[in-house]
């Protein structure tokens, strides 16, 4: 009997990992007006945000049915395997709630870990599930790991604006008002599974040191554990950019940073020109 790793969409996980670790992605949907897409499968990231910026109708999104979640439990059980399911913050979707309704009809086989974060947050939670596999742990000791080190986890992005986040019903009209009078990018972190917006910063040099100062108040990197920088949009130039101005955080810690586009399902409400990292902190 072996463990399955079963993720959301939402954690943005490199194609390559997906193939080499065999996990299943149930995708979230994308929906423009009348026209829904599978987050990953009917839409690329890239696909996405032409979309986004050429399209007047602003997207949605909408997590897995239970019975999405059912079907592929089945098959996981007919197998004789056991599985473990990690889906995006459960404050901020209904994914985790359709998985462990799906989830209760296979007690000791089917485990749901709540990550409370998203994207790349998200995804390193799920390479430190990999990590626990290749050690041998059963699917329940992978997930009790789990719901401990994810309060590890630290997620800080810049934005380019708070418009997208109020569109979509993840911060108020009034915060978001705020910023654009204002004409700052807002600097926001994962916290205990809900966006908080932490720093509003005049110009992405300020919003870079924004980043870096947010790392060093949480004690660090910790390099041995995985870590992940993300950007949105059409071009990884702001990322990149953040990255030589950041160096000293990265000089002899890592031999090649770890890179996502994020996709759809948070890039419908981050917007274009974000820059994030996800990292376990000392």
């Amino acid at each position: 009997m072996s463990v399955q790793i079963i993720v959301d969409s939402a954690a943005d996980m490199p194609q390559k990992v997906i193939e080499q670790e065999k996990l299943t992605v149930v995708p979230l949907r994308t929906i423009f007006g009348n026209e829904e897409y599978l987050d990953g499968v009917t839409i690329t990231a890239q696909q996405f945000y032409e979309k986004l910026i050429e399209d007047t109708t602003h997207p949605s999104t909408s997590q897995p049915s239970p019975y999405e979640f059912q079907q592929i439990f089945e098959q996981v059980v007919s197998a004789g395997d056991s599985a473990v399911v990690i889906t995006l913050s459960s404050k901020l979707s209904g994914t985790y709630q359709s998985a462990s309704i799906a989830a209760s009809e296979f007690a000791d086989q089917i485990y749901v870990v709540d990550s409370e974060n998203v994207t790349i947050g998200e995804q390193i939670l799920v390479q430190q599930a990999l990590q626990l596999r290749a050690q041998g742990l059963s699917a329940g000791e992978i997930a009790a790991e789990l719901d401990q080190k994810k309060k590890e986890i630290c997620l800080i992005a810049l934005l380019n604006t708070l418009e997208y986040l109020k569109r979509g019903g993840r911060i108020s009209s009034t915060v978001a008002f705020a910023g654009s009078l204002l004409s700052i990018k807002p600097v926001i972190s994962i916290e205990n599974g809900e966006v908080n917006v932490i720093g509003k910063a005049r110009g992405s040099k300020n919003g870079y040191n924004m980043l870096t100062e947010f790392i060093d108040k949480k004690g660090g990197i910790d390099f041995n554990m995985p870590l992940s920088l993300g950007y949105t949009g059409h071009s990884d130039t702001l990322l990149q950019k953040y990255i030589t101005d950041s160096g000293h955080l990265w000089k002899g810690q890592i031999n090649e940073l770890p890179i996502t586009l994020i996709g759809s399902t948070i890039g419908t409400h981050a917007g274009p020109g974000a820059v994030a990292v996800a990292f376990y902190h000392k």
